[in-house]
């Protein structure tokens, strides 16, 4: 840390964090004051342009009033009581997913992680009842780091040293039609994918893979879960990504935009594989917590009542400003991908260094996927704050060496 970043009020606190925090997290060095709308402002006053969103969690912004207003409501309530108790807030929100999504049962959890993990329960009763027990994964794939979710994911910084994981587990190349064919068989009980994938660089299944995927499940009968965790709940201007694809999974795990900022993740499912779970096989001390069930209602409320075509219509911008920056820096910018409020920029080199100097700019953003920008905003973003976002990157583009990327890299 630089002398001046010392001795500053964001660089002192990060200094007391790394003496006591355990130091997991690759941290952008900013200490944070507030945030509000599409804005977060540091502890020196700075303000900066937020297409990170929590990473993709914030989707009504930051500090959003109807949120505010709700969660105090709720607090005056109750806060916890647990699950043993039937709880308004929860129906209210369990009524809402089930007419904003078509599924007709929902099970509350804490995180996405914990999604994942009910949901491979879910496929490893349904196997036990077919005696097939495989549950496949795919390249790029991020289902969260506990150990089911990483039993169906492949990189290496999150599983180097952790295993052995979960048996009847695979990991197959994403979109690899042959690949597919070859291993998912009669023994395969569930298939779990990102029909849109967030860490793996914001990329999207190719309609030719879903469909060889539905062929083999009309085949064998397996389960397909769609984690729907950073792409669902209108990120991408549908309500789930998987959506224009005409197919409907057995199971869907949501999260992130869901609590508006506060810790939420869910399982949907059809009646059939909800009933896959009986009386006290799962459950949570935390899902569904009343305060995080009121903000959710309200995020709900929002997305259904026209959101989502905001989220269309400046995801269609931010498309095609983002390829003009493609146009003017062919050889920096490969290509655009995604959609709505969740698009990347792929790069002929490394992401990473482009990050502390977006930061410069004042924009935050993330690498992905070794060589992807990665923007996931909330989806009340402005035209204003595209351009902003736009300006941002072409200056860093216009100062960016090419040559002195490619052999650092090399």
């Amino acid at each position: 840390m630089d002398a001046q970043l010392s001795a500053s009020p964001s660089g002192m606190l990060i200094e007391r964090e790394h003496a006591v925090v355990f130091q997991t997290y690759r941290r952008i060095p900013l200490a944070i004051d507030r945030a509000e709308g599409t804005r977060i402002i540091d502890l020196d006053g700075r303000s900066y342009l937020d297409m990170l969103g929590g990473i993709a969690v914030n989707a009504l912004g930051h500090s959003h009033p109807r949120i505010i207003a709700a969660v105090e409501q709720q607090i005056r309530r109750y806060m916890h009581v647990s699950n043993v108790f039937y709880q308004e807030p929860q129906v209210r929100l369990a009524e809402q997913l089930v007419a904003a999504s078509g599924y007709p049962r929902v099970f509350f959890s804490n995180s996405g992680a914990e999604a994942t993990e009910g949901a491979l329960k879910m496929a490893r009763r349904f196997g036990s009842a077919h005696a097939k027990y495989d549950v496949v994964g795919f390249s790029g794939g991020f289902h969260g780091r506990t150990y089911g979710a990483l039993s169906v994911m492949d990189k290496a910084l999150y599983k180097d040293g952790m295993g052995p994981f979960l048996p009847h587990t695979l990991v197959l190349p994403f979109n690899d039609v042959d690949a597919l064919e070859a291993r998912v068989d009669e023994n395969t009980c569930a298939v779990m994918l990102e029909f849109l994938q967030g860490e793996g660089g914001i990329a999207e299944a190719t309609p030719e893979f879903i469909s060889a995927l539905w062929s083999l499940k009309e085949k064998f009968g397996f389960l397909v879960i769609a984690d729907e965790v950073q792409s669902g709940i209108g990120r991408t201007g549908d309500f789930f990504a998987f959506e224009r694809y005409g197919v409907r999974p057995d199971i869907v795990t949501i999260a992130k935009a869901v609590g508006g900022g506060l810790p939420l993740g869910a399982i949907l499912a059809t009646n059939e594989a909800a009933a896959l779970f009986e009386r006290g096989m799962h459950g949570t001390t935390y899902g569904g917590n009343p305060v995080a069930c009121a903000a959710g209602s309200v995020v709900l409320e929002e997305v259904t009542s026209g959101l989502t075509d905001h989220v269309r219509e400046i995801g269609s911008y931010l498309t095609t400003q983002l390829r003009s920056l493609q146009g003017q820096f062919p050889e920096l910018v490969r290509d655009v991908r995604g959609r709505g409020c969740m698009q990347g920029i792929v790069l002929s080199v490394e992401s990473a260094p482009f990050i502390p100097k977006l930061l410069e700019h004042g924009v935050i953003a993330n690498a992905t996927a070794g060589n992807v920008i990665r923007f996931v905003p909330p989806f009340i973003i402005t035209r204003n704050d595209v351009d902003e976002l736009v300006e941002a990157l072409r200056s860093v583009f216009n100062n960016t060496s090419l040559d002195t990327l490619q052999s650092s890299h090399g």
